[in-house]
């Protein structure tokens, strides 16, 4: 089997992410309730008694939400930072493994694991690049800017999972108060659509087969907006580019 990932739902409600390999499948962060969880996996078509390990890419609610009732009631594996697991309690795990955010490329089954640091407004955050074989998958979301280190860890890859949170007039006019907008829109916030376009242009986004763009606020962004300041980086973006959603389970993107 070749390396692959779906979405299980995207957006500041709840994140989770699978991705699978022949022998492996890991699940990315979880942000919704043990009951919800279950039942998106089933719309994945795995089991939960699959995962080898859940990795948390940090603290906040949105993405650790049902992590341990999800391990407890099936036994799994958690890997989280030194940091995030300072930050947050998880209640009593089967198996807490804790790496750094800077820390070298590791295995679990046939995936190879690189934590990459992101600035975010968080103990210790984390994003993933995945390789498997040949095949190489970021992710990248719950950051508020781009450093010349994430250029470099995400230049090469097969797919990429990107953020496009806000656009920054609709998160100006919108309903959040200012400490909020500045939250948001700062440099250890989320990524507005005009810089994740930047970054996909600094990237080498001609190998990319697919192109995911998540996290959309849903207050501050439209799909509609995020895709045309992406399509706008190349012309060859937009018969590679697809948008998640908050409340569906995506398919699987498959890496050839």
């Amino acid at each position: 089997m070749a390396l692959r990932f779906a979405s299980l739902g995207s957006g500041s409600r709840g994140n989770a992410t699978l991705v699978q390999s022949e022998r492996t499948l890991l699940l990315i962060d979880c942000g919704f309730s043990l009951r919800e969880i279950e039942q998106r996996l089933r719309q994945a078509k795995v089991s939960p008694s699959q995962i080898n390990a859940i990795f948390v890419t940090h603290e906040h609610g949105d993405h650790r939400r049902g992590i341990g009732p999800l391990a407890r009631r099936y036994g799994l594996t958690v890997f989280m930072t030194h940091g995030t697991g300072r930050a947050a309690d998880f209640g009593k795990l089967p198996d807490r493994r804790l790496f750094g955010s800077h820390d070298a490329s590791f295995q679990v089954g046939d995936i190879e694991i690189t934590p990459v640091a992101v600035p975010h407004d968080a103990r210790e955050p984390c994003q993933f690049v995945f390789r498997h074989m040949t095949q190489a998958l970021g992710l990248l979301t719950d950051l508020g800017s781009i450093t010349p280190y994430l250029i470099d860890c995400y230049a090469e890859l097969d797919a990429l999972l990107l953020e496009c949170n806000h656009d920054v007039q609709m998160l100006a006019r919108g309903p959040y108060p200012p400490s909020l907008q500045a939250r948001v829109g700062g440099d250890y916030g989320h990524l507005n659509n005009a810089q994740a376009a930047q970054f996909l242009s600094q990237i080498n986004y001609q190998r990319l087969q697919y192109l995911v763009a998540g996290h959309l606020s849903e207050k501050n962004n439209t799909p509609e907006l995020a895709k045309q300041v992406l399509s706008d980086v190349d012309a060859c973006i937009p018969s590679r580019l697809t948008l998640l959603q908050q409340t569906e389970v995506s398919q699987w993107y498959a890496l050839s």
